[in-house]
């Protein structure tokens, strides 16, 4: 499904963020802890959006985009993102403490193990390096969850039938996060997984979320 969406997921990112996705993933780099000349991994990379933001923050900085999607990555390449790997993020190929930060945009939910992607993510982690993840969430007013849930599945379903002839291809979305965990949630599992000084910023009366970690020294 990813590989055919490939040439209009910035687009439909957009779209489903209403136009502020690029302001939140700029909030995300700017506030992410990462030294002059820092080794990113910018994980379930799509396009590369969170690479080319770290790139206008620190020109010194090098970035490595993962995606397990390869038609993903050939549009990061031909963006001018050189740096791009086809990987798994529940077994990255990279060796113990290689990254200062790791970026991930709407990846965690879309992770077949959350729990196994988190411990590989901060195996790669330098101690002291960050965790930064941008993703939908389910509102906790009930009220607003079901009217956002269904103006995600109806509006999935039509931009999905405009550019697929397929509704299926973008209402995943409201059904991925039916069983995906809470901003709270998420946040218990990083501090499980050795993470701390955890912060978060809530958008679209929690609709959509950032998180900030900091992975603690063993």
């Amino acid at each position: 499904m990813f590989g055919s969406i490939a040439p209009r997921y910035d687009f439909i990112t957009r779209i489903l963020s209403y136009g502020m996705d690029h302001r939140w993933k700029r909030l995300a780099v700017a506030r992410a802890t990462l030294p002059e000349n820092a080794l990113v991994l910018d994980l379930a990379a799509g396009t590369g959006h969170f690479s080319k933001l770290v790139r206008e923050r620190l020109p010194n900085a090098r970035s490595i985009a993962v995606d397990i999607t390869e038609p993903m990555l050939h549009l990061a390449r031909a963006q001018g993102l050189q740096d791009a790997v086809c990987g798994d993020a529940t077994s990255l190929p990279f060796s113990d403490a290689t990254f200062d930060s790791v970026l991930i945009g709407y990846g965690l939910r879309n992770f077949p193990n959350l729990k196994t992607a988190l411990a590989e993510i901060a195996r790669v982690t330098r101690p002291g390096g960050s965790l930064v993840s941008l993703d939908f969430f389910l509102p906790p007013n009930q009220i607003f969850r079901e009217l956002y849930l269904r103006y995600l599945y109806l509006q999935g379903a039509v931009w999905g039938i405009v550019l697929h002839r397929n509704p299926r291809t973008y209402s995943y979305i409201a059904v991925s996060l039916r069983g995906f965990v809470s901003i709270q949630e998420l946040s218990s599992l990083l501090k499980c997984t050795g993470y701390a000084q955890i912060e978060t910023r809530e958008f679209i009366f929690g609709g959509i979320a950032l998180h900030w970690a900091t992975k603690q020294p063993k």
